[in-house]
């Protein structure tokens, strides 16, 4: 039997909690190794290799290494094509255009506005770092935009790309997990009834609700 896939990060993370929803969606075994950011473990010559940027999350699978949430998603459902949700990235080139097409939009126009709100509503006073209300603002009228785009979209479509949920619509569940629970900004979601609708059902998928426990659970995680 083939060795787990390796994802180092916490679960916490919004890039790793993507990773880890692909690879549950995908029946993928993979461990999970900690790194303890507040210990600059993630700007050791070690991780480096693996992780030139010092972020988080890095993968390897065998001799493969790659880091990017949203590279090692592709990858992930590519390599195991055959096994879990097999049409988490399409089964035709029209099908993975389409879902590309709407990860491009989750990485470029709803990810920068939430990540933002997601740093300063639900990270920052844990970290006790004073607020930037006027950022705050700023980025939540950002996102309710790009927002509207997505009503219109759910109101022709159950999900991003259609009937059925993909990497897509996976790919905005670490930053609305955030957002919709416990700060300020979770009427953007619920104000709008395609959207809510939309998040209801992708948040109750078993592979995101393993992602939640894993958030409280101990650091080190096998699956």
């Amino acid at each position: 039997m083939a060795a787990p896939v390796q994802v180092y990060g916490p679960p916490l993370s919004t890039a790793v909690s993507r990773v880890l929803a692909c690879l549950l969606e995908k029946d993928v075994p993979f461990q999970l190794l900690p790194v303890n950011m507040a210990k600059g473990e993630h700007k050791k010559p070690q991780y480096l290799k693996i992780q030139p940027f010092g972020q988080v999350p890095a993968f390897e699978d065998d001799s493969i290494t790659l880091f990017e949430s949203r590279a090692i998603s592709r990858y992930v459902c590519e390599k195991y094509a055959n096994q879990g949700n097999k049409g988490l990235f399409g089964m035709n080139h029209l099908e993975k255009a389409s879902i590309d097409q709407w990860l491009e939009a989750e990485g470029q126009s709803f990810n920068p506005p939430s990540s933002v709100l997601v740093f300063q509503l639900a990270f920052a006073p844990r970290m006790k770092i004073k607020q930037d209300e006027n950022l705050i603002k700023q980025n939540e009228a950002k996102l309710g935009k790009v927002l509207d785009v997505y009503e219109t979209r759910l109101g022709e479509n159950r999900y991003l790309v259609g009937d059925e949920f993909t990497l897509a619509d996976l790919s905005h569940l670490p930053n609305i997990h955030y957002l919709v629970n416990g700060t300020q900004v979770g009427e953007l979601f619920s104000s709008r009834k395609n959207v809510e609708r939309w998040w209801g059902e992708i948040s109750s998928r078993e592979s995101w609700k393993k992602v939640v426990e894993m958030q409280t659970s101990p650091p080190s995680k096998s699956a």
